[in-house]
């Protein structure tokens, strides 16, 4: 069985008395836990696996771990702790010790690596007296102890309904020339969602590849917290048969300050755009269609990072 003593606000060391070793070594490989325990105000279970094998090796390790409970802090909060597992030699003093120099625990990742203590063998030795009447001693000690709010970063995205104020609009990008084409090259500017626009076309990407991508004027303008959610579709448009098919690619992206431009580098191949049966280059004209409608926004926030040692 085990057993614990927690006593003083300022405790930073908790001990676990296994009674009757040999009855777990009985119930073969697996993980032990202790009964929570508070240390620096969070709650803690030690965790004890007494016959750990070390990939294809036969020899068994007596192995400790620590886990922060998941309810005991907020999940925008980290713990640094450094502390030291702990085996006890119950007659010389000669504790085996294992230290972590720092671990962080939040409720994603709440449990340390797992330390390797010592071989079974040598725990069991009459010579060790680390097991004394069948009774072991394992324990952590904690050295350092910090608190920190996370830095992660939040967003919450706002989807409009569609209305007349938010539809989307086409524009064309009708292009004489193909073969006189800058790489890139753009079009006309155009406004959709009180926003200018433009469609970039490299005409060689790779080599093999047109690209096509849809690009924000003056995305400078916003705020660094701000975010226009967008839905576009590109298209080449074949210029041939009567029901005037298109080759669309569709999606839904951001464009704020720091990402102003969205699309495909892949867009076609370069074979698949030229072959005359597909209609997309004739004459070296091409006609390109970007639709597009602003649907949204989004806000994102930046913590203010504080924390607290103990």
């Amino acid at each position: 069985m085990g057993n614990a003593c927690i006593t003083g606000a300022e405790q930073t060391t908790f001990n676990w008395t296994i009674d009757g070793f040999s009855s777990l070594l009985d119930k073969g490989e697996g993980w032990t836990f202790s009964r929570g325990f508070e240390i620096m105000g969070a709650k803690w279970y030690l965790e004890l696996n007494p016959m750990v094998k070390n990939g294809g090796e036969e020899e068994e390790y007596v192995s400790l771990r620590l886990e922060l409970a998941k309810s005991s802090v907020k999940p925008d909060i980290i713990i640094e702790a450094s502390f030291v597992f702990v085996i006890y030699d119950q007659s010389y003093g000669k504790h085996r010790k294992h230290q972590v120099i720092t671990h962080s625990f939040q409720t994603a990742s709440t449990i340390s690596g797992t330390s390797r203590m010592i071989a079974l063998n040598t725990l069991k030795e009459e010579s060790s007296q680390f097991l004394v009447n069948n009774s072991c001693i394992f324990g952590i000690e904690f050295i350092k102890f910090s608190t920190v709010k996370t830095k992660t970063t939040s967003e919450t995205l706002f989807v409009q309904e569609m209305n007349i104020f938010n539809e989307a609009k086409v524009h064309t990008w009708e292009i004489e020339d193909f073969y006189a084409l800058k790489n890139p090259d753009y079009s006309p500017k155009f406004e959709v969602g009180g926003y200018t626009w433009l469609i970039c076309m490299c005409p060689s990407y790779d080599g093999n590849y047109l690209s096509i991508f849809l690009k924000m004027k003056r995305s400078d303008l916003l705020s660094k917290d701000f975010a226009n959610l967008v839905e576009v579709t590109l298209s080449i448009k074949d210029q041939e048969s009567e029901k005037h098919e298109k080759f669309s690619r569709p999606g839904r992206c951001q464009f704020s300050n720091s990402s102003r431009t969205w699309g495909w580098k892949k867009f076609i191949t370069l074979e698949d755009f030229k072959d005359a049966s597909n209609g997309y280059l004739v004459k070296g004209k091409c006609c390109i269609e970007a639709e597009v409608a602003v649907v949204g926004f989004s806000k994102t926030v930046v913590p203010v990072i504080c924390g607290n040692k103990l």
